[in-house]
């Protein structure tokens, strides 16, 4: 589809006896109609839909029908799509701010994560900028939750199985893994299967949720919970020239929809990720939990691309100090939350 059609998209069809006009805005991504985030992809759409009134509405175009994921930030910044999701390991340099939310620092819980992450990306008047001046503006965040790792024709038990092992992976995680001797490959998420069943990679980075979504079920023998971090920079974004264009109802619409993604999603991982487990314990997947010493491990392996993160958004003129110190403020906070008063839905 032509960036003519998308972008032209803020179409106003005039319904009958409406004195308003109805806004259909195209949305674009990249993975398939199915799985946690598809439903929580639905679920924004449909809240959008609701708050308005129906005068505002999504036409969503799955399965990369308009970009791939590499694609995503030029894609939304050009007007290919009105707004889609953008995966911020594909772009380290221009999405690195966001990236404050794939860092591996002990932070696996996918609520409080959600939760941590939108509080920055709405408040940061940094990170707000940075985005305006790529054309872009922050509507809601997801995750993929906690990292684990799923493998074909090898089992990992602790840190040293790692080595020697093609593995796709990716941001500091996949880097993390290099570091303990896996060769590391990369790859899309949504090519893992293929990979995996050529025998092209031995194991993927991934998360519970995707192994039914994408079928994994189907080719690994073995999946280690590493219950590490997670990889929580991807989420809602819109080309700023089509929001600005909306009404500020419309504009207030998107971001209480956004805000909303965190609880539903939340709830959706919990439920997702506990019977995908359980999916492939019953289909003979050897499913290992790796010991807290050996946790331990990967968290410190990975403390050192926290450092080189603070190093690349100060190197763009952001203080990635103070950012990290506020998000790791906003986890305790939120963690807080989730002690005293359970998670929202169980409420």
């Amino acid at each position: 589809m032509t960036k003519f059609l998308t972008s032209a998209a803020v179409a106003l069809a005039l319904t009958a006896g409406a004195a308003a006009a109805q806004t259909t805005l195209y949305f674009g991504e990249a993975g398939p109609n199915r799985g946690a985030r598809a439903d929580a992809i639905n679920f924004f759409t449909g809240q959008v839909e609701e708050l308005s009134g129906g005068d505002l509405s999504f036409d969503t175009q799955w399965g990369g029908a308009l970009f791939k994921a590499g694609a995503a930030r030029s894609a939304l910044a050009d007007g290919v799509a009105d707004a889609g999701t953008i995966i911020a390991v594909y772009f380290p340099q221009e999405m690195a701010a966001y990236g404050i939310a794939d860092l591996p620092i002990n932070n696996p819980d996918p609520w409080v994560g959600m939760k941590a992450t939108d509080d920055l990306m709405r408040s940061n008047a940094q990170i707000q900028q940075d985005l305006a001046n790529q054309n872009l503006v922050y509507i809601g965040t997801f995750t993929t939750s906690a990292v684990h790792i799923g493998c074909v024709g090898a089992t990992i038990n602790s840190v040293d199985d790692i080595a020697g092992l093609k593995v796709r992976g990716v941001g500091a995680y996949g880097q993390a893994f290099a570091d303990q001797g896996a060769n590391l490959v990369s790859m899309s998420i949504y090519d893992a299967y293929q990979g995996l069943d050529s025998g092209l990679i031995d194991c993927s980075q991934g998360y519970s949720y995707v192994v039914p979504a994408l079928q994994w079920q189907e080719v690994i023998d073995s999946y280690t919970l590493l219950d590490w971090g997670q990889v929580g920079a991807l989420g809602v974004f819109m080309n700023k020239d089509i929001f600005d264009s909306l009404t500020q109802e419309q504009q207030d619409v998107l971001m209480e929809a956004g805000r909303r993604i965190p609880d539903e999603l939340g709830r959706i991982l919990a439920t997702e990720n506990e019977a995908a487990v359980q999916m492939m314990r019953d289909k003979g997947i050897e499913v290992v939990e790796l010991p807290e010493a050996e946790r331990a491990k990967l968290v410190e392996a990975g403390s050192t691309y926290v450092e080189s993160w603070k190093d690349t958004v100060s190197g763009m003129g952001m203080d990635g100090e103070a950012m990290l110190t506020e998000y790791r403020g906003l986890i305790d906070e939120y963690t807080q939350e989730r002690d005293a008063q359970g998670y929202p839905w169980e409420r």
